[in-house]
């Protein structure tokens, strides 16, 4: 089973008798549902409604381990800092460096990932997959290996797939990951999804990109009919990441009018896991 070292992740960890309260009012996850092993996607969003920091938070004994992409680490820690006041809160990076990854999409395989020192990634068991997240570098696999592995399941990762502060929550699919609640009470840009949520907005949506020969390079426009549908995210080889509007595709894949990333022809699929279809009118693409 294949265990990949991904040292540009980082881990802050954030403790004490408020710290549960204290994350559950500013993010997007509803920490107070997460299981013990369980490791699920998460966001603190701008007042608007966008993507600020996106991260991995786990349990970790009475407080909470946040991975995020290195990058990001301090930014993090510094905004939640200042959201810290008077709470009764601990904020500190980790002795840790960087992340693995192992995981097996066999029955067999799986039981043995479940017993390692870890925690189960929800996003891939939506897709089938026991993936377990371990702080410290225990595996030498490599990385391309992880990223073939999240294309395949339409899993994206800001940077690679999106920036930062220009896509909403639903635009990731996390209205479908377990990482966007809309039972808890407010957070930061919470009014904003919701609204989303409710008005059944969200256009902009992950797909997998496939094509016969090798793509071209991440931020390659795809486009139907010389108009733009969204943008190549990661890549590898003949597959790819792409966060596009479903409906522009939609009304393509039904006129039989041809999607290219470039000059590649392309075909799009909405990820399996999150029962979205493309839509063929002006309707939303529902479940």
């Amino acid at each position: 089973m294949p265990a990949v070292f991904l040292n540009d992740r980082s881990l802050l960890l954030v403790s004490g008798a408020e710290a549960q309260s204290f994350l559950q009012n500013l993010i997007t996850t509803d920490i107070t549902s997460l299981g013990a092993d369980e490791a699920r996607p998460g966001a603190l969003l701008t007042p608007q409604g966008k993507i600020l920091f996106d991260f991995m938070i786990w349990q970790d004994g009475d407080g909470y381990m946040i991975e995020t992409d290195a990058g990001q680490r301090d930014g993090l820690l510094k905004r939640l800092t200042m959201y810290k006041l008077r709470a009764a809160v601990t904020l500190a990076t980790s002795t840790e460096e960087g992340v693995t990854v192992s995981w097996s999409e066999d029955a067999e395989g799986s039981q043995g990932v479940r017993d390692s020192q870890g925690v189960r990634d929800s996003r891939f068991a939506k897709a089938g997959v026991t993936l377990i997240r371990r702080p410290g570098k225990h595996g030498d696999g490599n990385e391309a290996l992880y990223d073939a592995l999240r294309i395949s399941h339409g899993i994206v990762t800001s940077g690679s797939d999106f920036a930062l502060q220009d896509a909403f929550p639903h635009d990731v699919l996390m209205d479908f990951n377990g990482g966007l609640s809309f039972r808890k009470g407010c957070y930061v840009g919470q009014e904003v999804v919701s609204r989303m949520q409710h008005r059944g907005t969200a256009r902009r949506r992950v797909v997998t990109v496939s094509a016969a020969t090798t793509l071209p390079k991440t931020g390659t426009e795809i486009t139907a009919g010389g108009k733009p549908v969204g943008a190549l995210g990661s890549v590898e080889g003949g597959s790819g990441l792409a966060i596009v509007r479903i409906d522009r595709a939609g009304a393509a894949m039904a006129a039989g009018t041809p999607l290219l990333a470039g000059e590649t022809p392309v075909s799009l699929v909405l990820p399996a896991w999150s029962g979205l279809v493309f839509p063929t009118s002006g309707d939303e693409a529902s479940a």
